[in-house]
């Protein structure tokens, strides 16, 4: 399986196990932010998340990026916490801040052009989002 298909059924795993919220789309790109709802939706994600760390050698935390003009930043404040950034394409923007113990959260960037920025506060949380740009 391919690192570009191990994302895209990654993504597509967790828009399946999660709740969604889609803002309207501003400036050529939309965000989708996953959140769990309870607590098999959590688990899935984290399996996901720790699937996708493993394929990459990530342990802690990483950055992927294919592409070019592409800034990414991962902060990590805290014990046991999981974040990945990925970037697939051109002139990204994404940072992905953690404060707090056994997080799990990735940033994840198609297309171009993209801006985000997640910060995650607290203990055990897990989330993921999905960015499309144009």
């Amino acid at each position: 399986m391919t690192r570009k298909t191990l994302t895209a059924a990654l993504a597509a795993a967790m828009i399946g196990t999660a709740s969604l919220t889609v803002p309207a789309t501003a400036g050529g790109q939309i965000s989708i932010n996953l959140a769990p709802a309870n607590a098999e939706q959590e688990q899935a994600m984290r399996v996901g998340l720790g699937m996708y760390a493993l394929f990459h050698g990530i342990q802690n935390g990483g950055i992927t990026q294919n592409g070019s003009g592409n800034a990414a930043g991962l902060m990590q404040n805290g014990s046991g916490n999981l974040g990945v950034v990925h970037q697939e394409g051109s002139g990204h923007n994404g940072t992905l801040q953690q404060n707090g113990n056994g997080n799990a959260c990735g940033l994840f960037q198609f297309g171009q052009n993209t801006n985000g920025h997640v910060q995650q506060n607290g203990n055990g949380g897990t989330c993921a989002t999905l960015q499309f740009g144009w």
